[in-house]
């Protein structure tokens, strides 16, 4: 509700009743020096007439010019604006401007919010369907296939029936990757954090997809050779993910003979910051702010055509953040990409 208490401004009243004080003085002042009955008793005409005008003006103030300012408020309420309705009224014309001006731009900022915003979510939506859509007509084609006569020959239906189920892997991969992002998203994913060495981690890492870059002949380094362990307390489990979508990015944007390669720093007493680097493509500068939405491609076909949901690099992001720390990216296209996070270190 709008508040109705008066922050009261009397800087207009007392000038008024100053002015008309001095004008009124200086006029019956002449008027009696006219008619030469001027005398020193004139000084308690301005000591009656100054607190006169000024409980009028103010008064009329309060009563006439009050209900139009209240007015304006009234009217901004309809606007839902918080921020005024917890200032109280004023008089004061030039705060009244101020606040005006305050909630004008404050109400521009949300109307380009909420155009970029819907932009988004066109953009998403049309993402989301494209992605699902590719795979269920995919599936759909091979079973249509199937069931107008392809079934009964066996080598069609062992074929087209393990595509089907590729499909329908490609499907669920997509919604477990939207379902985790959602959660991650509301706050709804709890994390396990533990202490654990994150050189290990990495070195494991390293091995599940070690055939996977050496089809493409890059190979999955260290930039040094880590005799200790480095340990860090965070959920196992997700900083795995973050390292393999990262690895995996690597490897599938990575030029052949190339290599993929991972440094555990000191950042400050107690941080550690991971930096997975590669010699691929890279990226352009006018694609770096949009790489970590959802279902952004840098590139289109090519990413399609190596698969994969499209929520990586969102996935990363918000696991990152739902840690508390931060994600960086430095990339120069045609010369390769950075990707590094921070982590908790422990003893």
């Amino acid at each position: 509700m709008q508040q109705n208490n008066l922050k009261k401004s009397f800087k207009f009243a007392f000038r008024t009743a100053l002015y008309v004080t001095l004008f009124t003085t200086g006029l019956v002042a002449l008027f009696l020096y006219y008619f030469h009955a001027l005398n020193w008793q004139i000084i308690f005409f301005p000591a009656i007439c100054f607190p006169l005008c000024f409980a009028i003006v103010q008064y009329r103030v309060e009563r006439f010019i009050y209900r139009r300012v209240k007015k304006i408020y009234d009217d901004l309420t309809l606007l839902e604006s918080s921020t005024l309705r917890q200032q109280p009224i004023t008089t004061d014309m030039d705060t009244l401007t101020k606040e005006i001006d305050k909630y004008a731009k404050n109400k521009k900022f949300e109307i380009e919010t909420l155009k970029i915003r819907e932009e988004y979510r066109k953009e998403f939506i049309g993402n989301v369907s494209h992605e699902l859509k590719t795979p269920l007509f995919t599936v759909q084609s091979y079973l249509l296939t199937l069931l107008d006569g392809g079934i009964k020959d066996e080598k069609i239906k062992s074929k087209y029936l393990q595509r089907a189920s590729k499909g329908v892997d490609r499907l669920t991969y997509i919604i477990k990757d939207l379902d985790m992002i959602t959660k991650l998203e509301v706050g709804d994913l709890s994390l396990e954090k533990e202490s654990f060495d994150m050189v290990k981690l990495v070195q494991n890492v390293f091995d599940l997809f070690e055939m996977k870059a050496a089809k493409k002949h890059i190979t999955l380094v260290f930039d040094i050779d880590y005799s200790k362990p480095i340990m860090v307390y965070a959920d196992k489990e997700r900083i795995q993910q973050v390292l393999t979508n990262l690895i995996v990015n690597s490897i599938k944007y990575g030029r052949e003979k190339g290599t993929t390669e991972v440094s555990i720093e000191n950042l400050i007493k107690n941080k550690a910051i991971i930096r997975v680097t590669d010699n691929g493509e890279g990226i352009a500068k006018a694609n770096l702010q949009r790489l970590f939405e959802r279902f952004y491609r840098v590139d289109k076909s090519g990413s399609r055509k190596e698969g994969g949901s499209g929520l990586g690099l969102s996935i990363v992001k918000h696991i990152i953040e739902a840690h508390e720390e931060k994600i960086y990216i430095e990339s120069e296209l045609g010369v390769g990409s950075e990707f590094s996070f921070t982590l908790e270190k422990t003893k």
